[in-house]
């Protein structure tokens, strides 16, 4: 193959044009090819990266001295290389944004292909719920291009920090004057722009909440501070979430038995942290109350004996209706000798298609996963399987003695072309099934932002690929990435819970350390499976119940004994937690509307029994599971929850905000924070002190639940 030829291979695979079968062709000429390597570097850097550092307010010319740039590099670039070049100049024509701040550059966004001429801006101003002390004026760069009016997207101001910088960007948009950025708070602020509310904390100098409407034009702002995130340019949101049914409250006479499986997915926490961070609310049904208390470990009591788990439950007076009453129930994972665990065969399944190119993405997986691999033992073996247009294995099955070899394959991959997540996930297995370790820790990490879209593609479909392949004694842990816009969270939840696994969502380098770092026995090493909680409430002690969170785990009461029932994993050292809200017996308060039963009589064994909590596990390997019971006495609540108790409701508390529950009763972010605070504890990593941060960045946002002052 001439160079002439290569060169525009290698072209449309970085634009993403190649057909499946000629990616695999490509993929192997890159890896065999270090002229390719370097070329293809060339093209993703034009045609992603076009930085200006601008230290002045920009010129009214700049846009021209922008063009005049690109076209003196067009000049000294290779001829293939133009047309991606192409893309270079509509981002310049259509979007010019400027960030001068200390060592900030802003980067013109790749644009994705699809859309590049009507793009998102979404403008961040710095945040902090109080601050105090001069801020140096933001400089504001109005530049704005003519859009058909029905195309034009959204633009978003999210949360600004004090109104002289606040004032500056609604003015930029508005088109029209705003007050005087020394004016008192509370002064009332106008725009023209539609369906506009400016939300003002007092004495705190923040902008409370999120404003959006649709123009006619799309306007770049810069702005001028030190503590500014950069401008993002990309496509609508095109994030999924699996939609969310709030449980309700049950009556015990009618409905004495709630059964679940347990859940120790943390994906939603972080993903809600990624939100919160870019100071944006996230959706409703990306909130699973379950997956953010679990986020969090407990110090519950070590488990004695030879069972797996230990088991702890406490009730109390319910934080947010002082009519209720809540309650815990906990689990803790025994942490087994190190030197004691099982070999482990892992096959990585890395998503390196085209929509993996992000810094957030592949970049990120591949520091994440370099980082375990040197956590492993020289017993370990590790083998990667690769996926975009096709799949093909990047490293066969390789001990732990050769980590250098197995991070070296790991870091010379690269994104592009489309997304085969059905035969990726195929091959993933088969290769773990040839190296497949007896009594061994065998298991399949996926990587992904869950963007299928060629082959086996739907969620349904896939759940019932990744549930014939979980009966092999291959486990499944899954990665999602992202933030832009295009994370299919619900998707990968449902993988992870039908694969005998575990989903998680990386929004750091910081989480993929917690993961595979400082957590990584839980996360690889199952110690009990199939593990279901049914809890049988007492008619005489409980009117009513609601399971907080779960709403996608629950099972059918004939589900409990059915042991070819699947449920969720414990790891080692994994700690698990569940709360019902409940209604006390004699409580005048209306549940449902049912009517009363023709041929039954209801009939209640008096006790002082409250409840009694059934628990059935497997061995990781073996197919008949075990069952332990306890009881919960009407003697043990207490007035309020403390210590570990509080916290996980402090966390369940937020969701419910966040969620707009109807069953939030007095809940407010200033009694999430009391509570939180207070409960704080060792906090060893610092996760709960990043909680509260993000409930108070979280009560700067939600004007709804705020109780702030609203102006239009």
């Amino acid at each position: 193959m001439s160079d002439h030829q290569w060169k525009i291979l290698v072209s449309a695979y970085a634009d993403n044009e190649l057909a499946p079968k000629d990616i695999a062709s490509v993929e192997l000429l890159l890896k065999e090819n270090a002229e390719a390597r370097e070329y293809l570097a060339e093209l993703r850097r034009l045609s992603s990266h076009m930085r200006i550092n601008v230290t002045e307010q920009p010129s009214p010319d700049l846009d021209h001295k922008i063009l005049a740039t690109i076209q003196r590099e067009e000049k000294s670039m290779k001829p293939q290389t133009k047309r991606t070049m192409q893309y270079a100049t509509v981002a310049a024509s259509v979007l010019i944004v400027v960030l001068a701040a200390n060592n900030y550059f802003f980067a013109g966004h790749s644009l994705t292909r699809g859309n590049p001429l009507h793009p998102t801006v979404m403008v961040n101003v710095p945040v902090s719920p109080v601050m105090t002390g001069a801020l140096s004026p933001a400089k504001v760069e109005q530049r704005s291009v003519a859009l058909d009016a029905e195309k034009a997207k959204k633009i978003y101001v999210n949360n600004g920090s004090v109104m002289a910088e606040a004032a500056r960007v609604f003015d930029a948009f508005s088109g029209s004057r705003m007050k005087s950025a020394t004016d008192d708070i509370g002064e009332q602020y106008t725009s023209r722009m539609p369906n506009a509310a400016v939300s003002l904390r007092d004495g705190t100098k923040s902008l409370g909440n999120t404003l959006q409407y649709e123009p006619y034009y799309t306007n770049a702002v810069a702005i001028n501070s030190p503590s500014v995130p950069l401008v993002q340019v990309g496509e609508a949101n095109t994030e999924e979430y699996a939609s969310i049914e709030e449980s309700r409250f049950l009556e015990s006479a009618q409905n004495p038995l709630s059964t679940f499986s347990i859940d120790v997915d943390t994906g939603s926490y972080t993903n809600l942290r990624r939100y919160l961070t870019s100071n944006q609310l996230p959706p409703k049904d990306a909130i699973r109350i379950e997956e953010m208390i679990n986020y969090f470990s407990y110090d519950y009591p070590k488990p004695e004996g030879d069972e797996p788990f230990s088991v702890t439950t406490k009730a109390a007076v319910c934080p947010w209706n002082a009519d209720h009453r809540l309650i815990l129930i906990g689990l803790k994972g025994k942490t087994p000798d190190v030197s004691k665990l099982p070999p482990s065969n892992l096959t990585f399944l890395l998503d390196v298609s085209g929509s993996m190119q992000s810094p957030d993405k592949l970049p990120l997986i591949q520091q994440a996963f370099t980082m375990m691999v040197r956590q492993l033992r020289d017993q370990d073996k590790v083998a990667i399987v690769v996926y975009a247009g096709a799949e093909r294995v990047a490293l066969e099955s390789t001990p732990g003695t050769e980590k250098e070899v197995i991070i070296s394959a790991i870091q010379s991959l690269m994104a592009g072309g489309s997304t085969a997540g059905g035969a990726g996930i195929k091959k993933a297995y088969a290769i773990a099934k040839e190296n497949f370790i007896p009594n061994g820790n065998n298991r399949v990490i996926l990587a992904t932002d869950g963007d299928f879209n060629v082959g086996v593609s739907s969620t349904s479909e896939m759940t019932r690929l990744i549930e014939e392949k979980r009966n092999e004694g291959i486990f499944l842990t899954v990665i999602g990435v992202g933030s832009d816009g295009n994370l299919k969270d619900g998707r990968l939840e449902q993988i992870a819970d039908k694969g005998n696994g575990s989903y998680y969502y990386f929004d750091s380098l910081q989480e993929a350390k917690k993961v595979f770092m400082t957590e990584l026995g839980s996360t690889l090493f199952t110690i009990a499976k199939d593990v279901k909680i049914q809890v049988e409430f007492n008619p005489s002690a409980v009117k009513a119940y609601r399971l907080i969170g779960y709403e996608n785990r629950k099972l059918n009461k004939e589900d409990f004994n059915d042991d070819k029932k699947d449920a969720g994993e414990i790891g080692a050292g994994h700690t698990v937690t569940a709360l019902y809200e409940i209604i006390p017996a004699g409580s005048a308060e209306k549940t449902a509307d049912v009517d009363a039963l023709k041929y039954q009589k209801a009939e209640t064994v008096k006790s002082d029994e409250m409840l009694t909590l059934k628990l059935r596990y497997k061995e990781p390997k073996e197919d008949t599971s075990k069952l332990i019971t306890k009881v919960l006495n009407k003697t043990e609540i207490k007035d309020a929850p403390q210590g570990d108790f509080a916290f996980a409701a402090s966390v369940a508390e937020m969701g419910m905000l966040l969620r707009h529950s109807e069953f939030k009763g007095t809940s407010t972010y200033d009694q999430v924070l009391q509570m939180g605070k207070a409960a704080k504890g060792d906090d060893k990593f610092g996760y709960r002190e990043e909680f509260i941060r993000l409930v108070e960045t979280a009560q700067a946002l939600d004007v709804s639940n705020s109780g702030g002052m609203q102006f239009k």
